[in-house]
């Protein structure tokens, strides 16, 4: 279940889009303050917010902006301006979407679900690890994990091929910044130095399992 940052400060507004939320199967945390959605988005996993321009603390427009520095969620400004300034000044902070108040229920939810297909597509879980392949970002329990090239991409096409054994052979020749001459010697530097970044154990793998014989494969 997506869980939806909700920051609006009517609340009349803020109760009818959360119950439709609800109702549409998401996972809604309403609140009015700014300075505490951007120590939620801190602390939890949230998968896109929704906020309105007209906000107590700052401005929406500084809120998306303070939200994007921090964070790739996506973010939807819902608000009563429907200029064309605001409209810009929202993209221009962060936004990945703009919607003027009157609108459907409806419609909201479409484009939520729109930009969550589009976002799923960039970013892979598997348990408590998180990949953002657009940025080339690996997380493992909300904490950043600083890869190398040459591991993000072979974590990456292990992934790719999830589930089938792969040859130190295959990893050589997919990864470009592998030279063949010491490729194959340096496949299992590679392997053990992501494991210990990602908390693996080769005995007891969570993610990168041996193969004997062959080589490894991403066991989840």
């Amino acid at each position: 279940m997506s869980k939806i940052l909700l920051i609006e400060d009517d609340l009349d507004m803020q109760t009818l889009i959360k119950t439709y939320l609800n109702q549409a199967h998401f996972n809604v945390i309403s609140i009015v303050s700014p300075t505490e959605a951007l120590d939620i988005i801190q602390k939890e996993s949230i998968d896109l917010a929704i906020l309105d321009l007209t906000l107590p603390e700052m401005d929406g427009l500084e809120l998306c902006c303070k939200i994007r520095e921090m964070s790739q969620i996506p973010i939807i400004i819902s608000s009563a301006r429907d200029d064309t300034f605001n409209k810009i000044q929202g993209f221009n902070q962060g936004a990945d979407d703009y919607i003027a108040k009157p609108y459907e229920p409806a419609e909201l939810i479409a484009r939520i679900n729109a930009l969550l297909r589009r976002f799923k597509l960039r970013e892979m879980v598997f348990d408590t690890l998180s990949i953002d392949t657009e940025r080339r970002v690996v997380r493992s329990n909300n904490q950043v994990v600083d890869l190398t090239i040459t591991e993000f991409d072979i974590l990456i096409f292990l992934i790719e091929n999830r589930l089938q054994p792969i040859s130190r052979e295959r990893i050589v020749g997919a990864i470009s910044a592998i030279h063949e001459d010491t490729g194959l010697r340096s496949i299992d530097t590679h392997i053990r130095n992501l494991r210990s970044k990602l908390g693996d154990s080769a005995k007891e793998p969570k993610y990168i399992q041996s193969v004997w014989g062959i080589g490894y494969k991403f066991c989840i």
